[in-house]
């Protein structure tokens, strides 16, 4: 495909460069001089092919903007024209004897051409506030929103956006743009073994989303040439097939809400699945290691949410059943603090999620919960 539309455009600079051949336009120019008929053949042909170079940069630079912004410019260059033509009138009816004719017209002209310019600028950069659906007819907004989903590096590496893809939760078409791709393969082929290590995953999980028939994987040629970082160049794709970025990135995150580009991020909504646990329910957890307070045991549940039991150190290595006392919600992730199974029961069952003379390990977890390690380990 890329190599067609390539020698198409070749053969459209060749045609127009033959037509300037035949055309001679620049046959009874006087500023080249005393240019023999010949000469003036070839320059002309040159002339036509530098227009079709113009004309192609042109086409590429269309091609990449969305139907917003495209509106959005022929809207501003109208009223530009127009507000320049209606100064121009005024002009025209200004007779100064000291401003010559010919620069009556002249100054209306770079009107019109400055005009038009800055029309066009200031709509194309306000065109994404266009509601294209308010138009009706072409225009009117006939397929689903958001149908394409992009697909960043980091969501790649991960890894669970193949199950969730094959879930059928994401729907859509899954977009892979080609600078992504040569993004996971320097990654794949860098020097450091744990980068090398995530590469090489991300290669793996993009093979097995394509080869996947349920799913609608799509790698596009589109390219940004002018944007150099590639998470400016996630968002600029995004906003001209309307799409949606699908990240595990904060900061893509952010950036891209900031600039009107709907975002899914994996981190988000693995958080949201995680199950509510409330105080005075049991469970069983294993008792991975020692905790910070004096006989306190840690565990982990298969999210990855920290579990702080009481009287727990002496069953480090081994399966504890226990009872939920209180559960720590921060933006940092969520922490249950809970005690033996047997101690609740010797105690009573009411008095599970009532704070004892322990209450004081709590307030000491819950401070260093707050400090970067813990935060690291909820993480």
């Amino acid at each position: 495909m890329k190599l067609d539309v390539l020698i198409i455009r070749l053969a459209f600079i060749g045609l127009l460069a033959v037509v300037g051949f035949l055309l001679n336009p620049l046959a009874f120019t006087t500023w080249l001089g005393d240019l023999d008929f010949t000469t003036r053949k070839v320059a002309s042909a040159g002339l036509g092919a530098v227009i079709g170079l113009l004309i192609i940069a042109f086409e590429i630079r269309v091609r990449q903007a969305s139907l917003k912004t495209l509106i959005g410019a022929a809207i501003g260059s109208i009223l530009g024209i127009v507000g320049a033509f209606l100064i121009g009138i005024l002009i025209a009816f200004q007779k100064v004897e000291a401003v010559p004719a010919e620069m009556q017209t002249f100054l209306t002209i770079s009107l019109a051409f400055f005009m038009g310019y800055v029309g066009l600028m200031v709509g194309a950069a306000k065109g994404d506030f266009i509601d294209l659906s308010a138009l009706g007819g072409i225009f009117a907004d006939k397929t689903p929103q958001h149908d394409f989903r992009v697909l960043d590096t980091s969501v790649i590496i991960d890894g669970r956006i193949a199950d969730i893809a094959e879930t059928g939760f994401l729907g859509g078409s899954l977009v892979i743009p080609n600078f992504i791709l040569t993004e996971l393969q320097q990654v794949a082929d860098s020097a450091d073994s744990s980068k090398r290590q995530r590469g090489r995953r991300g290669l793996d999980m993009l093979q097995r989303l394509r080869s996947n028939t349920k799913l609608d994987v799509q790698i596009i040629e589109t390219d940004f040439p002018s944007v150099k970082e590639v998470d400016l160049k996630l968002i600029e794709l995004a906003k001209s097939l309307d799409a949606i970025i699908v990240t595990n990135d904060f900061n893509l995150n952010k950036v891209a809400q900031l600039r009107g580009v709907a975002v899914l991020n994996i981190n988000e909504l693995a958080n949201a699945l995680k199950p509510v646990v409330l105080p005075g329910e049991a469970m069983r957890v294993f008792v991975l290691k020692e905790g910070k307070e004096y006989n306190q045991g840690v565990a982990y549940l298969d999210d990855g949410t920290m579990v702080v039991i009481d009287n727990a150190r002496k069953l480090i290595g081994k399966t504890a059943d226990i009872a939920v006392t209180s559960v720590l919600q921060t933006t940092a992730g969520k922490m249950i603090f809970g005690r033996l199974w047997e101690e609740k029961e010797e105690q009573g069952g009411d008095s599970v999620a009532i704070h004892d003379s322990r209450s004081l390990g709590f307030k000491r977890a819950t401070r260093d919960l707050r400090q970067s390690t813990i935060i690291e380990q909820v993480k």
